[in-house]
């Protein structure tokens, strides 16, 4: 088997989540390449293309797309650095700067991947420019049907969404700002250090939204110290008031959660609702 037209030297596994594979691969030709295989056939190219657009910022350390077929996808093998006493702040600055790219419209030009689960992005008329109709139909509401497929719709459950969608607007219409690149899906897992001290981002699920989603995302599951949040802040404030909307992003990702994973998320997904029905 060839990679970039070169045999392999030498691979050693890297593990892997509960989606694909990782390995370093040596190549005839000196290099060494990151390659991700035993995933759906699509997904490589959507994760090449959310790769290629974060790199467009210049603002945060991307992995280098190297080649994407069906069967894998293979970049730039980053080494594992240490983080160095100011690691979270550099992280901030540089996250508050990727923030800082806009496009035109809200969406992506394809929909991809938040996990396993298909993530829409292909806005359609007011979800263009409105981030509150997009967020709503793009997000929570195609979560929201998809636990109703998967048996997680109790009355309890319909009745606290529907509330939600007659509060959405009051509760996150304020807080519109341009289109924003957003890696879609930061957490602890998803970064890593270069060995000069870097923070690198791996493993999007880009689109353009509203920032204060990608920040909500760090608060679910750790890895981010208040260092990382001050240094953000003070490089691009948020607006006021995005302590009480943290929540309403944070419930997408707990019902991704939730329909990925089962009725755990359940009981926090009910009292994020809670918080504003």
């Amino acid at each position: 088997m060839k990679i970039l037209n070169s045999d392999i030297v030498e691979e050693r596994s890297l593990g892997g989540g509960c989606i694909a594979n990782a390995r370093r691969v040596k190549l005839a030709n000196g290099k060494t390449v990151f390659v991700k295989s035993g995933t759906s056939p699509e997904s490589f190219r959507l994760e090449a293309n959310g790769l290629k657009e974060l790199r467009k910022a210049g603002a945060v350390r991307i992995p280098e797309v190297l080649h994407y077929d069906e069967n894998m996808l293979v970049t730039e093998f980053i080494e594992q650095g240490p983080k160095q006493a100011d690691f979270y702040a550099v992280f901030g600055r540089q996250f508050a700067r990727l923030h800082q790219y806009h496009a035109a419209e809200f969406g992506f030009f394809e929909d991809n991947y938040i996990g396993a689960t298909p993530q829409p992005n292909i806005a359609k008329g007011d979800e263009k420019t409105d981030w509150t109709v997009f967020y709503f139909n793009k997000r929570l509401k195609f979560q929201f049907n998809l636990a109703l497929t998967n048996g997680y719709g109790d009355h309890r459950f319909q009745t606290l969404f529907s509330g939600l969608e007659d509060k959405i607007s009051e509760i996150i219409g304020d807080s519109a700002e341009s289109p924003t690149l957003l890696h879609g899906d930061l957490w602890g897992g998803n970064y890593m250090v270069d060995p000069e001290g870097n923070p690198v981002l791996i493993d999007p699920a880009v689109y353009y939204g509203h920032r204060e989603a990608d920040l909500a995302m760090t608060k679910l599951f750790g890895g981010f110290s208040p260092a990382f949040y001050a240094a953000y802040l003070d490089e691009y404030p948020l607006k006021e008031g995005w302590e009480y909307r943290e929540n309403m992003y944070k419930l997408y990702h707990i019902l991704n959660h939730l329909n990925l994973f089962g009725s755990g998320y359940y009981s926090q997904a009910i009292h994020l609702m809670e918080y504003y029905v």
